[in-house]
């Protein structure tokens, strides 16, 4: 069994959360930010509360877009989140704000890795990231995409992975990684980099849509059956 986490991100209807409810992940995400997969706070609430009514364990993750306060208080009163994934450029006060005012959520700050990053070094990813430290629980790498806050579909240079991994671990802090993972390279992203989670999303869709089968197939290649 491995022991890597595992975020479903994006899902749009109660009849799939309730389909993945019952399967071994961590986590299931939805975007709040503006996004084809944006979903309302009332509707996220009602599918969470009758997840939980059933019994199913994963843990709730929301995609917020540089949020204000009053924003994320509307959607964690409406749907209580577990993880609050920070995906814009919220600084470091933003972010301390945000843990101060929901200390039982989880904090995640996005790093979007961009096309150059062959450029990153460890002393650069260090000053990218040290500011938060204090202000957040984790971090998580994905496609740097100007239109999307996420789910694009793309892969990033996973050789700037031990930068930010170096850093994280250093500080005990996990490392989840996005972007354009799926059924056919998530085993080698585990083998080679050793994340401690995975968030995926378009990856296991067919047509824009969850898919049941493909994120079954997911879960078979890290051995999570």
């Amino acid at each position: 069994m491995t022991l890597t986490r595992v975020k479903i991100c994006g899902l749009r209807s109660g009849e799939m959360v309730e389909s993945v409810g019952h399967l071994p992940i961590d986590y299931i995400g939805f975007v709040f930010a503006k996004s084809k997969r944006q979903v309302p706070p009332q509707d996220t609430g009602v599918w969470l509360q009758k997840l939980r009514e059933h019994g199913d364990k994963p843990l709730a993750a929301g995609v917020f877009v540089n949020p204000t306060i009053e924003e994320l208080r509307a959607v964690m009163t409406a749907a209580p989140l577990d993880m609050i994934q920070l995906h814009g450029a919220e600084s470091p006060a933003l972010c301390k704000m945000v843990k101060e005012a929901w200390p039982t959520a989880e904090v995640y700050k996005v790093m979007s890795i961009p096309n150059d990053s062959q450029a990153l070094s460890e002393e650069t990813v260090a000053k990218q990231c040290s500011p938060y430290l204090g202000c957040i629980d984790g971090i998580l790498l994905d496609t740097y995409d100007p239109h999307v806050g996420g789910g694009s579909g793309k892969t990033f240079q996973w050789s700037v992975i031990p930068h930010y991994q170096s850093w994280a671990r250093a500080n005990q802090l996990p490392l989840f990684v996005a972007g354009g993972l799926h059924a056919g390279n998530v085993q080698e992203l585990i083998e080679q980099y050793a994340p401690d989670g995975v968030d995926v999303s378009s990856g296991v869709e067919t047509d824009g849509v969850k898919d049941i089968d493909k994120i079954r197939s997911f879960l078979e290649r890290m051995e999570r059956t």
